[in-house]
């Protein structure tokens, strides 16, 4: 099993002549990813040329829209690589669509036109999963990519993984490899995003498969603490966190556009706080938290 994203998954790159758009759909092919098509309206009717994970020569379609992908080849998932200026385009495009899963990999989408395609898809009836901006997307290890986690480093597994860093998202899946995730998300840091810490936790608690979820935060907002009330009151399975940036001087904005801290509110204690109080083991640094995580499988399978 798997969450949001599998191998019946039929995926169009919204993007896919341009340079990251090409290299990114090549590296989802190789991962195994059923790529049907793309988009670019000016380049439709044209075809691009890419090698199947078989190392078979196929010839992709590209479209004018996303609708008319969706009509032609039946794609139930977008991975948008459009410059962040084009972003909000191509989002409420794939959103008046309705795409089942939207993934946007592009960093630096004005936070504005974040909230703002965030309002529309909740005002045309969430049909569209949104996960980013500003994320590497969303892997089911062994079945499909959907984004740019690189796919060698981790196989199948009983993990599943929510992180707002990318880079911690690749650490972690390298870390836990022996054991293998059911799906790993990259969820972004961006103060606007389409899934949440919760969203992910949701869907692997109700995910046969997926025995622990790992969730990896940072300083700044408020989705960590929200994330550990959620927990409390729902979640069965055993939880791991991890929460970057515990040595960020006070009063500086790092990193990410979302880790601004007010006060005590988003630092990486209160968070730490907020999910130990909710019974989530939380490690001082990644390799610690994937200990923990070792720890639990380990007691499960002697058990």
């Amino acid at each position: 099993m798997s969450i949001f994203l599998n191998k019946d998954s039929k995926v169009i790159v919204q993007g896919i002549t341009g340079g990251e758009g090409s290299k990114h759909t090549a590296r989802m092919l190789a991962a195994g990813t059923q790529i049907v098509g793309g988009v670019n309206a000016r380049k439709a009717g044209t075809t691009v040329s890419h090698t199947d994970k078989d190392g078979n020569a196929i010839d992709l379609p590209v479209f004018g829209s996303v609708a008319e992908a969706m009509a032609k080849t039946g794609a139930d998932v977008s991975v948008a690589f459009v410059p962040p200026a084009f972003s909000k385009d191509a989002i409420i495009e794939a959103i008046d669509a309705e795409i089942g899963l939207l993934v946007v990999i592009t960093e630096g989408v004005p936070v504005q036109d974040s909230a703002y395609c965030w309002a529309y898809n909740v005002e045309k009836g969430q049909k569209t999963r949104i996960i980013g901006p500003n994320c590497p997307g969303i892997i089911t290890p062994g079945e499909a990519l959907a984004g740019i986690t690189p796919a060698n480093i981790s196989g199948k597994g009983p993990i599943g993984l929510v992180s707002k860093s990318g880079t911690l998202t690749y650490q972690m899946m390298f870390e836990l490899r022996d054991f293998g995730f059911s799906t790993a998300i990259g969820i972004g840091g961006d103060p606007v995003i389409g899934t949440t810490h919760i969203d992910a936790i949701a869907a692997f608690e109700a995910d046969p498969e997926t025995e622990l979820i790992v969730m990896i935060g940072e300083i700044g907002g408020d989705a960590e603490e929200r994330a550990a009330d959620y927990i409390k009151a729902n979640v069965t399975k055993p939880v791991v966190g991890y929460v970057a940036g515990f040595t960020a001087p006070e009063g500086k904005t790092m990193g990410h556009a979302g880790a601004i801290v007010s006060g005590s509110s988003g630092t990486a204690q209160a968070k730490k706080d907020a999910l130990e109080a909710a019974g989530v083991k939380v490690g001082k640094t990644p390799s610690e938290t994937a200990a923990l995580a070792r720890e639990i499988m380990k007691s499960r399978v002697s058990a």
